[in-house]
């Protein structure tokens, strides 16, 4: 299969932010498909029940960046 890959960067309020990684998260606790959508194509990915996750915090004199990375 193909590398298929899907980012997407945005600038929101740190509220819609929050609400996107609840429904998210809401998501992945019901057991359920991660879903996206882009330009009128539906991607699916089916996530086990055991995932690797990653956590990391950056802080730099021009910024910071906290990124949660799951893979399977």
């Amino acid at each position: 299969m193909d590398l298929v890959e899907l980012k997407e960067k945005s600038t929101i309020s740190r509220e819609d932010a929050a609400a996107r990684m609840h429904a998210i998260a809401d998501e992945l606790a019901s057991g359920n498909d991660i879903v996206m959508e882009r330009d009128g194509l539906r991607f699916v990915a089916r996530v086990p029940a055991e995932v690797h996750l990653k956590v990391e915090f950056e802080i730099e004199d021009d910024g910071s960046e906290f990124e949660i990375e799951l893979t399977w």
